[in-house]
């Protein structure tokens, strides 16, 4: 594995060149989107738009296998790989900006699931319930997610890469340099905080504890650590029986407060870190590796950036171990988890969509998508791979990450919901850099909510 800079060695200026980097790959993909006459599209060349990271790079190695795979099954049709090289929000913003010009619109999207909606509205996306209903592998997809797709028209739009689920990573030799037990397990988040308390007295320069908190890491703040926490409280965001929103509850404080005190204790990392735009790759490709890391809760799809590729950690078995994230006070079920999961979808501004569909059904097929599933660490949702003695062996974190399921929870499937999402980042934020106590956040999030939703799309807890 190629050396990469401790912690201390990444300095400011390195920062704002890795973050110019990313603005010029951005402008370059924008470039890229332009036709032959710098303006129009051209219905023999379909232009798949994809986000690419430092520790995520598997999907546009199954897109490259993919172009090769359908340009040589016809000759008219090119296929143009567009990646946005961002972290998530950041690809959201950039995809808008893309979606907002017919001359630079995708006509293929690496869409996440829970934007369908908010994109269905905004008219970026494409129906393709005429394609699938001839294609005889979408008999393969599991029925549990063959409505993520979906819009609120009940159409579908998107096709699913696989699925997740969310627990708490933690370094086993760190853990037995502390005195702690290898094999662990907590059941409340008080055990949770009490173990990052031993482990910065015993190891003061390794970072206990992460949960992301910042509005740069955008859904991921929300997904990964503030909705793991609160679906484990007695609350929710989202009353799904009244299909209201829900404001003042005891666990949205809760779950703002538990991120505080990681914070205020120093058991997290430090702001300098945690509003880092880059700070999902930074702890799954150095902090985690570098054993700078002792603890972090993050997505099951790590262990794929380690198997092989740019970030590969030969080692990462013998030190990564797997908890499930607990309930508050460990009540039943005991544990939570949340899942999404991205899909493949059609722009609608496409001039070609058979074109579209068939590049989509290639990239989608049984060994493309057994390669993403296994090199991704995701959870198959094809019924013919899932059972597979290739995909269930091939990966020591499958069996683990799949036992989640039982206790795994969705985002709400709303349009509103990503700008939801924006008001539950800037709480945690303002509570982990000491702008806001958690009451203060709750109180502005749920004026917030009422702003986006209305009142009579809110109920009290």
């Amino acid at each position: 594995m190629t050396p990469t800079p401790v912690l201390s060695q990444i300095t400011p200026s390195r920062r704002a060149l890795l973050g110019g980097a990313i603005t010029l790959a951005a402008a370059g993909a924008l470039s890229a989107c332009s036709g032959p006459d710098g303006s129009s599209r051209n219905e023999n060349t379909l232009r798949v738009v994809y986000q690419k990271t430092a520790a995520f790079q598997q999907l546009e190695h199954v897109l490259t296998k993919a172009k090769e795979e359908y340009e040589a099954s016809q000759s008219t049709v090119a296929i143009e790989l567009v990646p946005i090289e961002a972290e998530q929000d950041s690809y959201f913003t950039k995809l808008a900006l893309m979606n907002g010009s017919p001359d630079t619109a995708p006509d293929i999207i690496y869409e996440d699931a829970f934007q369908i909606r908010t994109d269905v509205a905004a008219g970026y996306l494409r129906p393709i319930d005429e394609y699938v209903a001839t294609w005889e592998e979408w008999n393969m997809f599991l029925d549990s997610v063959k409505d993520v797709g979906k819009g609120d028209d009940d159409k579908l739009y998107g096709i699913s890469l696989g699925t997740d689920t969310r627990g708490i990573f933690y370094n086993k030799k760190l853990f037995a340099q502390a005195g702690l037990p290898e094999q662990w397990q907590p059941t409340t988040w008080d055990d949770i905080l009490q173990t990052a308390r031993t482990l910065k007295t015993a190891l003061p320069d390794v970072i206990p504890f992460n949960m992301y908190a910042s509005k740069a890491f955008g859904e991921g703040t929300s997904m990964q650590s503030f909705e793991m926490l609160l679906y484990g409280t007695q609350d929710t965001l989202y009353d799904t029986d009244t299909k209201k929103w829900v404001t003042g509850s005891q666990g949205f404080k809760d779950a703002l407060t538990f991120l505080k005190t990681i914070y205020d204790e120093g058991l997290a990392p430090g702001l300098d870190i945690a509003l880092d735009t880059n700070i999902g790759s930074r702890i799954a490709t150095e902090l985690l590796p570098q054993g700078k890391v002792a603890m972090c809760v993050d997505g099951s799809w790590l262990p794929g950036g380690w198997i092989n590729g740019d970030n590969a950690w030969p080692q990462w078995e013998e030190s990564i171990g797997y908890a499930a994230m607990p309930t508050q006070n460990g009540k039943k079920p005991g544990f939570t988890s949340m899942s999404g999961g991205w899909t493949l979808a059609m722009g609608s501004q496409t001039k070609n969509p058979q074109a579209a569909f068939d590049f989509m059904a290639v990239a989608l097929n049984k060994d493309n998508a057994l390669k993403y599933y296994t090199e991704n660490s995701l959870i198959a949702v094809r019924s013919d791979i899932a059972e597979m003695e290739e995909y269930l062996t091939c990966n020591s974190s499958f069996e683990f990450f799949s036992s989640l399921v039982q206790y795994t929870h969705f985002r709400p499937a709303t349009p509103d919901y990503s700008r939801i999402s924006g008001s539950i980042q800037i709480a945690c934020e303002d509570v982990v850099s000491g702008g806001a106590s958690p009451e203060e956040a709750a109180a502005t999030y749920d004026k917030s909510l009422v702003g986006i939703v209305g009142d009579d799309m809110v109920q009290a807890a």
